[in-house]
């Protein structure tokens, strides 16, 4: 989901009038000054956060890739599978609505001029909604496969096959796919936005119960996700603490640790689209233009989104998840006979290894 980066001045322009031609109309004027440096400003901050982004996801995928490849056995694979959609969605949605989003600033705005059939703005609206809405969806995924990994093991080990994974995957892009094409199906087009630089749902003065619905298909749609995620990671995470302690009172010693890395990249992943994308998914309609800014402002939250969810998988891996206990220990810890990395060692669950495991010299 890429938000475009519009100046609030550019919020208050009526029309399909230009930034260009409101930088033009008023030679000497101190807020055609503002204006334009506003407007250079919006585009700056909107390629930036296109590089940054495209940046972020192409590390973290490598990353992904790689260990999904290396990691064939199931209850790791099935996690990096989703990971990997996740982020490859990410990728894609900064390269295609970043491009329009460039696209429409190059050509000043005037969507009667390069959008006289509202082809451009059907297409980014449904890329709006589409990017939007599947990591919301690919992250409810990835906290239902794990609960059902770490509760049911069993069940996840003899009955979720790699191609029902991959069938799900794909299941995940279909809805998506068809929440944003609803619009076009039901001849309800994308509307472009008062800034005239993005187009979404009708937002403002529907006309019908259709634009009132179809915005809160999508926002209920998101609101679920994230509230699936909540139940599942909450009872995962449950589920390993209660595991954890009965391991260190029976001082059994199972090397699976790769279940708390994950849980840690799908908490932080939840916490992330909690406070990103709650703002936007509960305005479903607004009015006026200070309802406008705040819609304005959860937009380019939720775009922050899909710049975080990578650095969730290159920063919370195990390497880096091991020295950061190392230094708690080291600061807070007491001392000890028995080594540190024992009792990271000594979690719930079964057996394979995470994202980059190092050797560890004793």
């Amino acid at each position: 989901f890429y938000a475009p980066h519009t100046a609030t001045t550019d919020l208050m322009m009526p029309g399909n009038g230009s930034s260009e031609a409101g930088c033009s109309r008023a030679e000497t004027g101190s807020y055609s000054n503002t204006t334009c440096g506003q407007t250079e400003l919006s585009v700056t901050a909107s390629a930036i956060s296109m590089t940054v982004g495209i940046f972020s996801n192409i590390l973290a995928l490598c990353i992904l890739v790689k260990a999904y490849r290396r990691f064939r056995l199931k209850t790791k694979a099935s996690f990096l599978l989703f990971a990997s959609g996740l982020v490859g969605t990410d990728l894609l949605g900064h390269l295609i609505n970043g491009s329009l989003v460039l696209y429409v600033y190059a050509c000043n705005k005037e969507w009667e001029a390069f959008d006289p059939h509202h082809i451009l703005c059907s297409l980014f609206g449904v890329s709006m909604v589409f990017f939007g809405l599947s990591p919301l969806l690919l992250g409810s995924l990835m906290a239902v496969e794990r609960c059902i990994g770490v509760t049911r093991p069993l069940f996840h080990s003899t009955s979720l096959a790699a191609h029902h994974m991959k069938r799900l995957l794909g299941l995940t892009w279909l809805l998506a796919a068809l929440v944003a094409l609803l619009p076009v199906l039901l001849w309800r087009p994308y509307q472009v936005q008062r800034s005239q630089s993005w187009c979404f749902f009708r937002m403002e003065g529907p006309r019908n119960w259709l634009d009132v619905v179809l915005p809160l298909i999508f926002s209920t749609l998101g609101l679920l996700a994230l509230l699936v995620s909540i139940v599942c990671n909450t009872l995962t995470s449950c589920t390993l603490l209660q595991s954890k302690l009965r391991c260190h009172r029976q001082r059994r010693r199972k090397d699976t640790s790769h279940h708390f890395e994950m849980i840690c990249q799908l908490l932080t992943i939840m916490l992330v689209s909690c406070v990103c994308w709650g703002p936007l998914l509960v305005s479903t309609q607004v009015q006026g233009e200070r309802a406008f800014a705040r819609l304005l402002l959860a937009v380019r939250m939720a775009t922050w989104n899909q710049i975080l969810d990578p650095w969730v998988y290159i920063l919370l891996r195990k390497a880096i998840l091991k020295k950061l206990f190392l230094l708690v220990h080291n600061c807070w810890g007491t001392k000890s006979h028995s080594h540190p990395l024992n009792r990271w060692k000594c979690n719930p669950g079964s057996q394979v290894d995470s994202l980059q495991a190092v050797p560890v010299a004793h």
